[in-house]
């Protein structure tokens, strides 16, 4: 694989992080790699994340065809994000971000 210097629009790592900037991103797409999630079910899935940020983030995924969300005229309202074609087309990097990531000594992380 060979990395050429290029334009933002026309790079693929640039575009990735477009999509998927901070930590947040990527750990709300691994929680709907396992299954469709309720909103509430996400926040306690990813104890720190402000409900704000969860918000803002699914909204991102939502607007690029990353995630469905799925309203049920309920009592309560009930709502399901799931990852459309596309997001779930994420599993091969995740996990290839996991094995390389769990590959790396611990002695690295230590300050």
């Amino acid at each position: 694989m060979k990395f050429d210097h290029c334009s933002l629009q026309e790079c693929g790592i640039a575009r990735f992080l477009s999509l998927l900037d901070g930590p947040w991103a990527t750990l709300i797409a691994r929680e709907l790699l396992r299954k469709p999630l309720r909103f509430t079910e996400l926040l306690t899935a990813l104890p720190g994340i402000s409900a704000h940020t969860l918000t803002s983030r699914l909204r991102k995924f939502e607007a690029h065809g990353l995630v469905t969300r799925t309203a049920y005229p309920e009592i309560p309202p009930r709502v399901v994000y799931e990852l459309t074609p596309l997001g779930e087309s994420l599993r091969p990097v995740l996990t290839s971000m996991n094995e390389w990531a769990l590959s790396v000594p611990d002695s690295t992380f230590e300050l």
